[in-house]
C-alpha cells in the first residue's frame, strides 16, 4: 500500500526512520483483538466436547478430566439436561453459524464500511455471551451460541480485511498476522479462566466462564469508534478529503501520503461496473464465482485453497489427540495437565509471534514452506508414535517421546506458518473491488473445514486409528506444499496494487 516505501526500498535507508507507523499499529491491533472472541470461545466449547467423547488409545470412549472442566460440564448437563448430542451441536454451530457471519460480512463491509462492520461483530458477540452467560435452559444457550458465533464470522473476515488497507506494504505481514495471535491468546486466556474460575458454585462459575467474553466484546466495540476507517474503502465511496487525511496519519512523510494517495485513487479508477461515489459492493459475487477473470480466478484459487489447507492441516486434530499423549505418558493429575495445556499455548503464542516479526523480512513463501514441510515430519512422527502406542500395552517409552515432540512440533510449525500467513495472504491479494467478498468466501472455506474436522475427527479416528489419520493428514499437508509452491507468489513489500500484477494474465491466457 507504500509505493513510496516500496520504491525507496531500492534506495540508501534511512536508519532512524520507523518501521512501523505507530497510529497503523494501534488501529490494526484493536481491530484484530476481535479475534480473541474465537479462540475464547472455542477453548470452552471444543474442550466440553473433548471431556465428554474422547476415546482412549484402544478406541474406547473415556471421560478425561482435563484442567477443571469437569465441574462446569456435569452442572451443565445435570441441571440444563445436555446431552452428549446437544453438546456436539453446541460446538459445531460455532463453526456453521461463522461461516454464515463470514459470508455475511464481505457485503456488509462494502456497504457501511469496514470500521463498523467491526463494531457489528464485537455487538453480536457481545448478545450471544450474555445470553449463553444467563441461559435457563438449552435453547437459550443455543440461541446464545448461534448469535456468539455470527459475530465470530464477522470479526475473522473484517480485521484482516481492515489491517491490509490500512498497513504500509513494509509491515503489513507483521499487522495482519495479528489476529492468530489474538485467537492464540483467546484459547490460553480460555485455559486460565477455566482454571480459575472453577472453584466458584458450579451453578455459576460455567455462566461466568461463558459470560465473561462479552467483556473484551465490549472494550473492541467502544475502542473501534475511535479508529480510523479503511481509506480504500473510502475512496470507493468518492470520500477524497477523509481518505487523505487518513493516509497522512497512517504515513511517516507527507510526500508518501500523497504518493499512496494517488495509488489508491487510481486503483480506484478502475472500478468500472458502478460509479465509486456510489460503490456498494454489487454484482462482486458474480464476477468472483461466475465469470472471473483468468486472474481473478487464480486469486480465488489461492486464496480458497491457503484458507483450506490451514483447517485441513490437522490442528485441531493434534490438539484433540494430545491428552492421550500425555496421559500415556504417565501425566494423570489435572494440575499437571492443565501445566502442561498452558505451556502449550505459550508455546504456540511465541512461535505466531515469531512468524509475525519475521513475515515482512523473509516473505509469505519460505516461512509458509518451512512450516508445512515441518508439519509433514511432524505427522508422521506422531502417527509412527501414536501406531505403537495403540498395538503395545506396555506403552513403549521412545513412542511416548516422540510422540509428544512430534504434537510439540506441529503445532509450532503450524504457529509459524500456515497459521498466520493465511490471514495475510487471503486479505491482500485480492483486489481493492473484490477484497471484502473475495476474503469472506475463502474465509467461509475456513470455517467449513474447521467445522468439519471438528465434527468428524475422533468418530473417524475410531474407526481407522488414530495413526491412519495422522499419516492421511500428512498427505494433505505434502499435497498443500505442492500447492502453495507453485500457486501463491511471494507478496512481501508489494502494495496490495501491486500484488494485482502477480496474478495478471500470462501471454497463453491472453491467446486463449
Amino acid at each position: 500500500m507504500d509505493s513510496l516505501e516500496n520504491s525507496s526500498s531500492h534506495d540508501v535507508p534511512h536508519p532512524r526512520k520507523p518501521v512501523l507507523n505507530k497510529y497503523a499499529f494501534a488501529a490494526a491491533l484493536l481491530a484484530s483483538a476481535t479475534s480473541i472472541l474465537l479462540g475464547y470461545g472455542e477453548c470452552f466449547f471444543n474442550y466440553m466436547y473433548i471431556l465428554s467423547s474422547l476415546s482412549d488409545m484402544n478406541g474406547n470412549i473415556l471421560f478425561l478430566d482435563i484442567g477443571v472442566m469437569s465441574g462446569a460440564i456435569i452442572f451443565i448437563k445435570e441441571n440444563i439436561h445436555i446431552s452428549t448430542i446437544e453438546v456436539e451441536i453446541l460446538v459445531g454451530s460455532l463453526n456453521v453459524c461463522s461461516l454464515f457471519g463470514s459470508l455475511l460480512a464481505g457485503k456488509t463491509s462494502d456497504l457501511i464500511g469496514r470500521r463498523l462492520t467491526i463494531v457489528l461483530a464485537a455487538s453480536t458477540f457481545l448478545v450471544g455471551a450474555v445470553l449463553m452467560g444467563f441461559a435457563p435452559s438449552y435453547p437459550f444457550l443455543m440461541t446464545g451460541r448461534v448469535i456468539a458465533g455470527v459475530g465470530v464470522g464477522y470479526s475473522l473476515m473484517i480485521a484482516p480485511v481492515y489491517t491490509t488497507e490500512l498497513s504500509p506494504a513494509t509491515s503489513r505481514g507483521f499487522l495482519t498476522s495479528l489476529p492468530e495471535l489474538f485467537i492464540t491468546l483467546g484459547i490460553l486466556f480460555g485455559y486460565l479462566s477455566n482454571y480459575f474460575l472453577a472453584g466458584l458454585p458450579n451453578r455459576i462459575n460455567w455462566r461466568i466462564m461463558v459470560g465473561i467474553a462479552g467483556a473484551p466484546a465490549a472494550a473492541i466495540g467502544l475502542g473501534v469508534l475511535a479508529m480510523p476507517e479503511s481509506p480504500r474503502w473510502l475512496v470507493m465511496k468518492g470520500r477524497y478529503g477523509e481518505a487523505k487525511r487518513i493516509i497522512q496519519k497512517i504515513s511517516h512523510t507527507m510526500e508518501e501520503a500523497e504518493s499512496r494517495f494517488q495509488e489508491i485513487k487510481m486503483a480506484a479508477s478502475r472500478l468500472d461496473s458502478e460509479n465509486s461515489s456510489q460503490f456498494s459492493g454489487k454484482g462482486v459475487w458474480k464476477e468472483l464465482l461466475l465469470t472471473p477473470s483468468p486472474s481473478l480466478r487464480r486469486i480465488l484459487i489461492a486464496a480458497v485453497g491457503i484458507n483450506f489447507f490451514m483447517q485441513a492441516s490437522g490442528n485441531d486434530a493434534v490438539v484433540y489427540y494430545s491428552p492421550q499423549v500425555f496421559k500415556a505418558a504417565g501425566i494423570h493429575h489435572k494440575r499437571h495437565l492443565f501445566g502442561i495445556t498452558v505451556i502449550m499455548g505459550l508455546s504456540k503464542t511465541f512461535f505466531v509471534l515469531v512468524s509475525a516479526l519475521f513475515l515482512d523480512r523473509f516473505g509469505r513463501r519460505p516461512l509458509l514452506l518451512l512450516g508445512t514441510l515441518g508439519m509433514i515430519f511432524s505427522l508422521v512422527g506422531l502417527g509412527l508414535g501414536s501406531k505403537f502406542l495403540a498395538e503395545n500395552n506396555s506403552k513403549p517409552t521412545w513412542a511416548i517421546v516422540l510422540s509428544i515432540i512430534a504434537v510439540c512440533a506441529f503445532l509450532s510449525f503450524f504457529s509459524i506458518g500456515i497459521g498466520p500467513i493465511t490471514w495475510v495472504y487471503s486479505s491482500e491479494i485480492f483486489p481493492m473491488k473484490y477484497r471484502a467478498q473475495g476474503t469472506s468466501v475463502a474465509i467461509s472455506v475456513n470455517r467449513l473445514v474447521s467445522g468439519g474436522v471438528a465434527m468428524s475427527f475422533l468418530t473417524i479416528a475410531n474407526k481407522i486409528t488414530f495413526a491412519r489419520v495422522f499419516f492421511i493428514l500428512a498427505g494433505i499437508m505434502t499435497m498443500a506444499t505442492i500447492f502453495f509452491y507453485f500457486l501463491l507468489p511471494e507478496t512481501k513489500g508489494k502494495t496490495l496494487e501491486e500484488i494485482e500484477g502477480l496474478f495478471e494474465d500470462r501471454p497463453s491466457d491472453v491467446e486463449n
